[in-house]
């Protein structure tokens, strides 16, 4: 066996293992929050991976992938075993064009003039696009996303564009000290998506992305439906 092999052969028993310990964790929290565990959808983010280890967590289980960036996901695409993927990263609007059909949903939409563009190359493509609004929950100038105050009426006004398909909301908290601040911050999204859900603007608002490897816990016992995984999977990044 080559030392290639052999780091191959001990990088999947990780990741094996990784998501054994991730999916009880996901299943004890969810069920504290009073919900079933295939309530909550485990998306495996893939920033830096290589396809052969992004196909092995395929092969255990994943059915959900989401990528940054447009580029290394459609350098990637072809070598991959066919899998649900989405858009996370921040996009841009120069980039649309190269995305739309390519995944399922972009999670990142953080504005209505990017909502449009996503809508017109769907309509040019004869697809309509799945999305979620983006919120900027803490209010960080460093983030994309919906300022806070603005995002009722923008999220109205994203559901109404032609060619794309709002399926829920989408957010990433500041970096907090500890269990109990972060809480607040998912908190407060949990009470904007139910609030949007009782507008009705479609019934098929029913995603809450939030929480990552480090606080998807904390983020399923604040109703989260969709939590996204990359290092606490595959390992720390390589860069």
């Amino acid at each position: 066996m080559t030392e290639k092999q052999l780091i191959d052969k001990e990088r999947f028993a990780d990741i094996e293992y990784n998501l054994s310990v991730i999916r009880e964790r996901i299943a004890a929290a969810a069920e504290k929050n009073g919900r079933r565990p295939e309530d909550v959808q485990l998306m495996a983010v893939t920033k830096t991976v290589a396809p052969e280890y992004i196909n092995h967590a395929i092969a255990c289980g994943i059915d959900l992938i989401g990528e940054n960036k447009v580029q290394e996901y459609l350098g990637k695409k072809p070598f991959l075993t066919p899998c649900e993927a989405h858009l996370i990263g921040h996009l841009q609007t120069n980039k649309v064009r190269q995305i739309v059909g390519e995944v399922s949903m972009i999670q990142s939409v953080d504005s209505v003039r990017l909502a449009k563009e996503i809508g017109k190359r769907s309509l040019m493509a004869g697809v309509t696009t799945e999305v979620l609004a983006e919120i900027n929950v803490g209010g960080e100038e460093s983030k994309s996303g919906i300022e806070w105050d603005a995002a009722p009426e923008i999220i109205d006004e994203i559901s109404q564009i032609e060619g794309i398909k709002l399926r829920g909301l989408m957010s990433i908290p500041p970096i907090c000290e500890n269990s109990a601040e972060v809480r607040r911050f998912f908190s407060k999204m949990s009470r904007l998506f139910v609030d949007i859900q009782s507008k009705k603007l479609d019934n098929s608002i029913n995603i809450l992305s939030m929480g990552m490897s480090s606080d998807y816990e904390d983020a399923i016992l604040e109703g989260a439906t969709l939590v996204r995984v990359g290092s606490s999977i595959f390992g720390r990044r390589i860069y």
